[in-house]
């Protein structure tokens, strides 16, 4: 079942202002395991065969099976101005002597815990003036940013996502829409 993510995308084509491209699997990213307030849970989940994990899926887990494709090669590095963040799940306690990044913390702590957030967010609960602590708490590995992800120049990076409960008799995808 591995390969076939990875088939499936790699199979479609898309037109751009009149040129076609060939859709890739991203090859360095993954599916995970999501625990509770913990995105990246541990286990992961290969979007294309032959990457040597063997993580085994157990009852009552709950996954974000994630396929990347790409315009360009399929392999992406993190590149540009960054948006997105998130607490470090790991991250310990410590003395924080920056007072308004300790008190961004405590905003991030209250309001997102170790989910992600993004900088507008911040904006819109009316936090100002807090780049200098944001990246205060990024060199302090107590946040950890996540950049764009970026392959080859002129090309493009999509995202799709599904979100399921492993369940005794089936696998319930709890992410499925009208439109997706």
């Amino acid at each position: 079942k591995r390969q076939v993510h990875g088939e499936a995308m790699e199979s479609h084509e898309i037109e751009l202002d009149g040129k076609t491209y060939r859709i890739r699997s991203v090859k360095n990213l993954n599916g995970h395991l999501i625990g509770p307030y913990h995105i990246h849970g541990g286990k992961s989940v290969p979007i294309v065969a032959g990457t040597g994990m063997n993580d085994k899926m157990e009852e009552g887990e709950l996954y974000a099976i994630e396929t990347f494709g790409s315009t360009g090669k399929g392999y992406v590095w993190e590149e540009g101005e960054c948006s997105h963040y998130m607490k470090d799940f790991y991250a310990q306690p410590r003395a924080i002597r920056n007072p308004r990044a300790k008190g961004l913390l405590k905003h991030i702590e209250t309001n997102f815990s170790t989910l992600a957030f993004c900088k507008r967010w911040l904006d819109r609960a009316g936090e100002t003036n807090y780049i200098l602590a944001l990246k205060h708490l990024v060199d302090d590995g107590i946040v950890n940013p996540y950049p764009p992800l970026c392959d080859v120049k002129g090309s493009y990076v999509a995202q799709y996502e599904h979100t399921f409960l492993l369940r005794p008799t089936c696998k319930e995808v709890l992410s499925r829409g009208e439109d997706y």
